[in-house]
């Protein structure tokens, strides 16, 4: 495969560095490994430093710039008296940037509603902003000071729940209309502040991805490859120092059942360093079985094979080798931002890796009182765990590799 020689250093990751161009406007060149974008152009209130990360989350500029973008942030303070001209001074600084390709084509996104309606009116001057996204609450619906509507295509992300008829759809000829009832504040997806909630803001990124690449022609990346990338230098090549190449400034990785991975670039590198990449028995594969590829991700499931012949603590921590073979299906959700890796959530059936190992005992004792009118009320009773060993993997790799519903015949027992 045409990846890179691991005989070698890794290219670095690109340094964020702003460029102002008025006071409360900056740009920000793409963080990718392409390092060449379309335009972005973000309007936040002040929320801090704008090239933090914190916690392993990205400010809005520097997120935009990893997903690939030439992004322009404007501040609420230079539109508290410059009215449109901020958005063509923007729109002047993207076509000026040399990275910034194409140029025809720039996307808004709005994380403050007030913002927005400042801006929207102006927007006929500027026929390259082809596609918009605000961030508002619901009630602004019905209220004196409602979101502007513009001629172009935008998403509109609305904390709360719909006002008026939840019937009525949530899309008109140019307006796809979001709601997050778990929310209660439009400041859901600006870091930094109480309001603040990260999956929230995830999902609402991803559906701005899927209509700002679609009206702006891209920034497509090649998502199978990048990943196939990553998990070629964790089992193949076995290098900490490339597989973290392939990941953006401060990622995270979580093994669900066992909680193992690392939040952020230092935890992370460790984490490969000392618990993963050399802690695989050498007979270790994937076997693919399906592929999903979206906007921002690919969600794999695969039969993880390998012989415990090893402390293998991500997957089995405080286990000794029992030196048996075990094939268990997995799944992995693996978000891309731009053209590096930001995150995978990986599961699997821990019950089965220990039931091919001899770890998990075929009954157990229940220990709770039986419903009145059992047989065996008042006795103790044991029930037969509901846990498969190769089997789940034989029936993941082929639909008629073995019989299903057959736990329903389960059943407690006497001691």
């Amino acid at each position: 495969m045409p990846f890179n020689d691991i005989s070698k250093p890794p290219p670095e990751l690109p340094s964020p560095v702003l460029t102002a161009v008025l006071p409360g406007v900056s740009l920000l060149r793409p963080l990718s490994r392409r390092g060449t974008g379309p335009g972005m152009i973000i309007l936040a209130a002040d929320y801090g430093e704008s090239l933090a990360i914190t916690d392993g989350v990205p400010s809005p500029l520097v997120k935009w710039a990893e997903e690939g973008y030439t992004v322009v942030e404007i501040k609420a303070e230079a539109l508290s008296s410059g009215g449109g001209s901020p958005i063509r001074s923007a729109v002047e600084a993207l076509y000026g940037c040399d990275v910034c390709e194409p140029k025809d084509k720039i996307g808004l996104t709005a994380y403050d509603s007030e913002l927005w309606n400042i801006v929207a009116p102006t927007l006929v001057n500027h026929p390259s902003i082809v596609v918009a996204a605000v961030y508002a609450d619901a009630s602004q619906e019905s209220s004196s000071d409602p979101i502007a509507g513009v001629p172009i295509p935008v998403l509109q992300h609305l904390a709360g729940k719909p006002v008026g008829d939840p019937s009525q759809p949530g899309r008109t000829r140019n307006v796809k209309k979001y709601y997050y009832p778990s929310v209660t504040s439009s400041k859901f997806a600006t870091p930094f502040q109480d309001s603040f909630h990260y999956n929230t803001e995830a999902i609402s990124h991803t559906r701005n991805l899927t209509l700002f690449k679609k009206e702006m022609d891209g920034p497509y990346f090649d998502l199978e490859t990048i990943w196939d990338e990553h998990t070629y230098y964790e089992f193949a090549d076995r290098s900490v120092e490339h597989t973290m190449s392939t990941m953006v400034q401060e990622p995270y990785v979580n093994h669900v059942p066992t909680m193992t991975g690392g939040i952020g670039r230092t935890k992370l590198s460790h984490f490969y360093q000392h618990n993963f990449i050399f802690n695989n028995s050498a007979d270790s594969e994937l076997e693919l079985t399906s592929r999903t590829v979206g906007v921002d991700r690919v969600i794999d499931e695969f039969i993880f094979k390998f012989t415990h012949d090893q402390m293998i603590d991500w997957i089995l921590p405080g286990v000794p080798p029992t030196n048996k073979r075990v094939e268990v299906p997995f799944t992995a959700v693996v978000n891309v931002r731009g053209d590096r890796l930001y995150h995978e959530h990986i599961a699997w059936d821990q019950g089965s890796v220990l039931r091919q190992l001899g770890l998990l005992p075929e009954y157990l004792p229940f220990p709770y009182p039986l419903p009145e009118g059992s047989d065996l009320a008042g006795r103790q009773v044991e029930y037969r765990v509901p846990v498969a060993g190769i089997a789940i993997a034989n029936k993941m790799r082929d639909r008629n590799g073995g019989p299903s519903n057959e736990m329903f015949d389960f059943k407690i027992r006497e001691v």
